[in-house]
């Protein structure tokens, strides 16, 4: 299920992420969250989504071209 239709989706996740990264709604909420400020909170479950993204990046997304092994048998 390579098809450029998960490929698009999967970069467009990137860029929102991307733009979800500076979380400047946080910056003077005293709250906490599990015994974490709500900022610090918020960057553990930005880390997570991110790492979960590029899982998803590395088996959907990745090119096909890299995993040839054209350039080692020369």
């Amino acid at each position: 299920m390579k098809n450029s239709s998960t490929r698009k989706l999967l970069y467009l996740a990137l860029v929102v992420l991307y733009l979800l990264h500076n979380d400047l709604w946080f910056w003077h909420d005293p709250r906490f969250v599990l015994g974490l400020p709500i900022g610090l909170f918020y960057h553990v479950c930005f880390c997570l989504g991110a790492s979960l993204l590029m899982v998803l990046l590395v088996t959907w997304a990745w090119p096909g071209h890299l995993d040839s092994d054209k350039e080692a048998k020369q």
